[in-house]
C-alpha cells in the first residue's frame, strides 16, 4: 500500500472542493434527495467537524471528516477517495487515520451512515474489514432501503 500524507484541511483547495462536489453529485444520483446526509463544505467547515485531506505528492487521493457527537462519540463523514485513487488504498488511509484521531481525542464509539444500495458496497467491504459492524440507526438516521447504519467500538 502506498503512503499518503494525511493533512489537516481548510477546505479551501480547488481540488478539494472538486472531490467533495463529486462527492455530493454521487449521493444524489443513487439515493433520493432527502436521503443524501453527507455535507456541503459549509457544514464540513463547523466548529463540531475536523477535516483531512489525504495526499499522494501534490495529487489529492481522499478527504474524510471526524465529527464531535459528544459523550465519547464521534461520526465519519464525507469519506471518499478521487476517482484515480479507488481501490488504491487512499480510502484505507483515510480510514485509518480518522479512527486514530478519534481514539487519540478519547472517543469510544465512531458511528457512519452510508448508503445501501449497490454503488455503496465497496465502502461496506471496507467498513467491514475495518470492525464496522451494521448497527441500529443513530441521530437522525433511520433504518430504510436507502441508509446503512455502522459502528465501531474503539
Amino acid at each position: 500500500m502506498r503512503g499518503y500524507s494525511v493533512l489537516h484541511d481548510d477546505l479551501t483547495g480547488s481540488a478539494v472542493l472538486a472531490l467533495l462536489q463529486l462527492h455530493l453529485d454521487e449521493m444524489h444520483r443513487w439515493s433520493p434527495a432527502c436521503k443524501v446526509h453527507a455535507m456541503p463544505a459549509e457544514r464540513l467547515r463547523a466548529s463540531d467537524v475536523t477535516f483531512y485531506s489525504a495526499w499522494d505528492g501534490n495529487e489529492l487521493a481522499a478527504v474524510g471528516a471526524l465529527k464531535d457527537l459528544g459523550d465519547g462519540h464521534g461520526e465519519l463523514k464525507s469519506m471518499r477517495a478521487a476517482p484515480a485513487y479507488r481501490g488504491k488504498g487512499a480510502g484505507r488511509a483515510m480510514l485509518d487515520h480518522l479512527i486514530a484521531e478519534a481514539k487519540a481525542r478519547g472517543m469510544t464509539w465512531l458511528g457512519l451512515e452510508t448508503g445501501r444500495p449497490a454503488p455503496f458496497a465497496d465502502a461496506h467491504r471496507l467498513y467491514a474489514a475495518n470492525g464496522f459492524a451494521e448497527c441500529a440507526p443513530f441521530g437522525d438516521y433511520v433504518s430504510d432501503e436507502f441508509s446503512l447504519c455502522m459502528e465501531k467500538r474503539l
